[in-house]
C-alpha cells in the first residue's frame, strides 16, 4: 500500500494574527520549521486553498506571513485553528529509513513472528519518542482497543511501504524486572 499522491499532508497550523497589518501566523510541524512554506499554496482539508505565502519572517513561536489571500488583520485572527495542507506529491521522496507519518497510516502491521497485530491508525509525538497507535484485529465479533506501540528501529524493525505493512517486535515485561509476583 503506498499513499495516494493526492493525499493531503498537514505541514502547519494558523495561530492567529501577528501585528496590526494583514499577517498570519503560522506553527510549523515540518522538520525543518521554514519548509512549511516552500511547497506552494497551502490548503485545507477539504483541499481549498487557504494561504499563498507571499512573503514571511521568522516570529517568537513560528512565522509571520503575508498572503495573497488575506487582507485585514481581523481575517487573519479568523483563520486562528485552521491546519494547513499539501498535496502528498509536492513533498520531497525520503530517505530510506525516514518517512512522513502519514504514509504509515493504514499500514497493516505485524509481529516478528508472523502474527497479524493490527493496523496503524495514527502516529503521535508524546515528547518521549514516537508512538504508532494501532487498532488490532477483531476478537469474537468485538473489537479491540487500539495500543500504543514505540516507532523505534528496535520496536519496529522493518517499514515495507510498497507492501503496506511494518513488522514490530513486541517485548513482554519480565515479570522480576517489573515487580510482578514469582512463586
Amino acid at each position: 500500500m503506498t499513499s495516494s499522491p493526492d493525499r493531503l499532508i498537514c505541514l502547519a497550523v494558523i495561530a492567529g494574527a501577528f501585528g496590526v497589518k494583514a499577517e498570519v501566523k503560522i506553527k510549523s510541524f515540518t522538520e525543518e520549521p521554514a519548509a512549511c512554506l516552500d511547497y506552494g499554496p497551502l490548503l485545507d482539508q477539504s483541499g481549498k486553498i487557504i494561504l499563498t505565502p507571499l512573503s514571511s519572517r521568522p516570529v517568537k513561536g513560528g512565522f509571520a506571513v503575508i498572503t495573497e489571500e488575506v487582507k485585514t488583520r481581523e481575517q487573519a485572527e479568523s483563520l486562528k485553528g485552521t491546519q494547513l495542507f499539501v498535496p502528498r506529491h509536492v513533498l520531497p521522496e525520503t530517505d530510506e529509513d525516514d518517512f512522513y507519518y502519514e504514509d504509515l497510516i493504514g499500514l497493516d502491521v505485524k509481529t516478528a513472528s508472523g502474527q497479524r497485530a493490527g493496523q496503524v491508525i495514527a502516529v503521535h509525538e508524546f515528547g518521549a519518542g514516537d508512538m504508532l497507535e494501532i487498532l488490532p484485529p477483531k476478537a469474537g465479533g468485538k473489537q479491540p482497543a487500539s495500543f500504543f506501540h514505540p516507532f523505534t528501529k528496535a520496536a519496529v524493525p522493518k517499514v515495507d511501504l510498497r507492501a503496506g505493512r511494518i513488522i514490530i517486535h513486541i517485548i513482554e515485561p519480565d515479570d522480576e524486572k517489573s515487580g510482578g509476583a514469582t512463586s
